[in-house]
C-alpha cells in the first residue's frame, strides 16, 4: 500500500466515523423531542397515546382540584379549548389559576392528559416564550 492511499484510508475511515456519530446524534435527539402544542393545536395534531408532549396555556380559572396527597388535577385553556392534566408532585411556587404554565407529558388511551412536570412563570413580566407567542397569536394575551 502506497503512502497515499494510506492517507485515503485514514481519511475514508475518519469520515465513516463522523457520519456514524453524527447520525447517532440525531436519532437519539429525535427520540427525545417533545413538541409544543396549545390547547386548540391539538384538534388538528395527531398525537399518539404515550407520545411525549409539551402543553402550554394559561391555568384555567376555578379547574384545579387537589387529590389525595400531592395529586392535583387542572385544565390548561387558550380561552378556545381546554385541556384536563393530572400530575403527582409538587408545584411551582408561582402556580395558580390564570398564569402561564407548560406542562410536559403524555396522553393516555383513555384521552387524559398526564404530566410528569410543570413550569410555571417566574416573575410579573414573564411567560414561557412558546406560551406568550401561541397566546399572542390567538389573541389571547397582551404583555403589559
Amino acid at each position: 500500500m502506497t503512502r497515499k492511499q494510506k492517507r485515503l484510508s485514514i481519511i475514508a475511515g475518519a469520515l465513516l466515523f463522523l457520519g456514524a456519530a453524527t447520525a447517532l446524534t440525531f436519532v437519539a435527539l429525535g427520540q427525545k423531542a417533545s413538541y409544543f402544542y396549545m390547547p386548540s393545536d391539538l384538534k388538528t395534531a395527531s398525537v399518539e397515546p404515550g407520545q411525549r408532549i409539551r402543553l402550554g396555556g394559561l391555568v384555567e380559572k376555578g379547574s384545579i382540584v387537589r387529590g389525595k396527597g400531592a395529586e392535583i388535577a387542572f385544565g390548561v385553556t387558550d380561552d378556545k379549548d381546554t385541556v384536563k392534566v393530572t400530575y403527582t408532585g409538587i408545584l411551582p411556587d408561582l402556580f395558580r389559576e390564570g398564569q402561564g404554565v407548560v406542562t410536559e407529558g403524555s396522553f393516555r388511551p383513555d384521552g387524559e392528559f398526564v404530566a410528569d412536570s410543570v413550569l410555571a412563570k417566574h416573575d410579573e413580566r414573564y411567560m414561557p416564550k412558546e406560551v406568550a407567542e401561541g397566546l399572542k397569536e390567538k389573541g389571547v394575551w397582551q404583555p403589559d
